[in-house]
């Protein structure tokens, strides 16, 4: 699948602050059209190329796109679209929450058709058109997996298969690993890069070929 004129998205349903959202071409260029820098408050509430949605939050010096409570969905959408066809996204985030046993499911970062639209995976719809890079802190798996959690997993949908949330998507996955993330005493880096047929997430654990497209 090749992506092109499609939208960068966050979005979550646990308590997830974003400290930095970057967008770079290959070049290693700023698209500042596709970033989020500090202070991230324009005129009023308004965030400059971006929309927000659900429980998100936007003050000067971070975004919370979901509090630290039950059912709870928020999102930050870029509204610029993508055209380039060699990027890297990168995003510094923290995941916070009371619960030892029991929390949100996770966040997943979008590059997709469609925007503003909440939902059941992650807090967007179902059926997508592009990739989601999953960031899934909570084991939905009735029975043993064979990963521990929190899992990064990528995601290729052209509109027709189903995010199996019992199974935590691993029959739709493309490749995923394991992430210690979740209530870290400092915020997590993570670097989205994409290339004609190759897709890497690079963040402090192992580099991870997730994928390869032909």
């Amino acid at each position: 699948m090749t992506f092109s004129s499609w939208r960068l998205r966050i979005s979550v349903a646990v308590a997830l602050f974003l400290s930095s959202v970057a967008a770079l071409n290959m070049l290693d260029s700023l698209r500042r059209e596709h970033s989020l820098i500090k202070p991230y408050q324009g005129a009023g509430m308004n965030v400059p190329q971006w929309d927000f949605t659900g429980s998100t939050m936007v003050t000067s010096n971070f975004i919370r796109l979901t509090p630290d409570q039950q059912s709870k969905q928020g999102a930050i959408w870029n509204s610029v679209p993508c055209y380039t066809t060699k990027w890297e996204f990168q995003v510094q985030f923290s995941v916070h929450g009371t619960g030892r046993d029991l929390y949100g499911d996770g966040f997943a970062i979008w590059y997709t058709k469609t925007r503003m639209q909440l939902g059941p995976v992650f807090g967007n719809q179902d059926l997508f058109s592009g990739l989601a890079v999953f960031l899934d802190t909570y084991n939905n798996h009735n029975g043993p997996h064979n990963h521990e959690h929190p899992f990064v997993s990528a995601m290729v949908n052209n509109g027709s298969a189903v995010y199996d949330h019992d199974r935590d998507g691993t029959h739709t996955q493309l490749a995923g690993c394991a992430a210690k993330f979740r209530g870290k005493s400092h915020p997590t880096h993570i670097a989205i890069r994409y290339e004609p047929s190759v897709l890497k997430v690079p963040a402090k654990w192992p580099s991870l070929i997730l994928a390869r497209f032909f």
